[in-house]
C-alpha cells in the first residue's frame, strides 16, 4: 500500500478519536492528536506509544514492538526495540477497537510529555 493511502486509511480508522495529524519523518510518519505523538507509521503498519501496562495488553493480543536498525552511529547494525507497538490485526478491521487502543496510547503519550527539544548548536563567530 502506498504511504499516502495508508496514511488516509489510518486517519479514517481513527476518526472516532478526533482530529489526527500525520507528519512524515525519516522513513515513516508520526501520528499526532492535540500535538501529542501517540503513533508511528512504518512499513504500512500502525504502532502505538506504550507503557508497561499497554505493552502487556498488546502482547496478549499477539502484537510486537517496532524494531529499528540504525545504519550509522554507535548502534549501527544493532536492532533497537522502540516504545511503539503494532496495533493488533483485529483492530485494523474494527474502528471502535482501533480507537480504544489509540486512546490508551494517547494517554501514555500525554503522560510522557513532549519530546525533548534539540539542543541549540553554538554559532562560531569570526
Amino acid at each position: 500500500m502506498a504511504a499516502d493511502s495508508f496514511h488516509d486509511f489510518v486517519r479514517e480508522l481513527l476518526v472516532g478519536l478526533g482530529p489526527v495529524t500525520i507528519k512524515r519523518m525519516f522513513g515513516g510518519a508520526g501520528v499526532y492528536s492535540d500535538g501529542a505523538m501517540f503513533g508511528l507509521i512504518a512499513d504500512d503498519a500502525l504502532h502505538l506509544k506504550t507503557d508497561e501496562a499497554l505493552r502487556r495488553d498488546l502482547t496478549a493480543e499477539g502484537s510486537g514492538p517496532f524494531v529499528w536498525t540504525p545504519t550509522s552511529g554507535p548502534k549501527a547494525g544493532q536492532a533497537v526495540e522502540m516504545s511503539y507497538w503494532r496495533l493488533p490485526e483485529a483492530a485494523l478491521d474494527d474502528p471502535d477497537e482501533a480507537v480504544r487502543w489509540a486512546r490508551r496510547a494517547l494517554d501514555v503519550a500525554r503522560i510522557a510529555g513532549p519530546a525533548k527539544k534539540p539542543r541549540k548548536r553554538a554559532v562560531k563567530r569570526p
